[in-house]
C-alpha cells in the first residue's frame, strides 16, 4: 500500500524511522516533507499535501506527525474527503479504521516512544474498515455535510435504518 507521510520539525526523526518501518512492512512510503529541520516551520502545508495525495489516490492511506498530533489532525481534516484520526493507543488506532474508515492517521511524536508510535501507525494501516451499515451511514452523513452543509435532523436513524 502507498502511504503518504508528512510532518513538521517535531516529527522529523520519527518520520525517518517510520519510512523504514513501512518499507519493512511491505508498504510504499511517500515522503511529503519536511525534508530538513526548521524549528519554526509550519505543519499545515505538509498535512494538506498528505491529505490531497490520499484523496486523489484510492487505496492509499496517510500519516501526519507533529508534537502532539492535534494540529496535524485538524489541518488534514480540512482537505475534503479526508477522515483523519488522532491515535494514542491500540484501540483508537483500530477504531479509527473499523468504525470511521479513517484514511489519515495523526500521531504525536513527542507523546510516544518511537517503537510505540510505530506500532500504532502499523496497527492503523493493517486494520480494515468494518463496512457495518451504521458506520457506512454515519460516514455518509459526514460526507454529505462536508459537500453541501446539509445537516440531518435529530441524529437518530430513520425508520428502517440499522442501528
Amino acid at each position: 500500500m502507498r502511504v503518504f507521510v508528512g510532518t513538521d520539525h517535531a516529527g522529523l526523526d520519527f518520520k525517518e524511522h517510520l519510512k523504514q518501518a513501512l518499507t519493512e512492512a511491505g508498504h510504499e512510503p511517500v515522503d511529503c516533507g519536511a525534508f530538513e529541520y526548521h524549528p519554526q516551520d509550519d505543519y499545515p502545508p505538509f498535512c494538506f499535501e498528505v491529505g490531497e495525495r490520499v484523496v486523489t489516490e484510492p487505496g492509499s492511506l496517510g500519516v501526519v506527525i507533529g508534537g502532539s498530533g492535534n494540529g496535524e489532525q485538524i489541518a488534514a481534516n480540512k482537505v475534503p474527503g479526508v477522515r483523519a484520526a488522532l491515535v494514542w493507543n491500540t484501540q483508537t488506532a483500530q477504531l479509527a479504521r473499523q468504525h470511521n474508515d479513517a484514511n489519515v492517521v495523526s500521531i504525536g511524536a513527542r507523546q510516544h516512544s518511537i517503537e510505540e508510535a510505530t506500532a500504532l501507525v502499523l496497527e492503523f494501516l493493517r486494520t480494515p474498515f468494518s463496512h457495518d451499515e451504521r458506520h457506512v451511514r454515519r460516514i455518509g452523513l459526514i460526507h454529505d455535510y462536508e459537500q453541501n452543509r446539509h445537516r440531518p435532523a435529530g441524529g437518530l436513524p430513520t425508520r428502517g435504518d440499522v442501528v
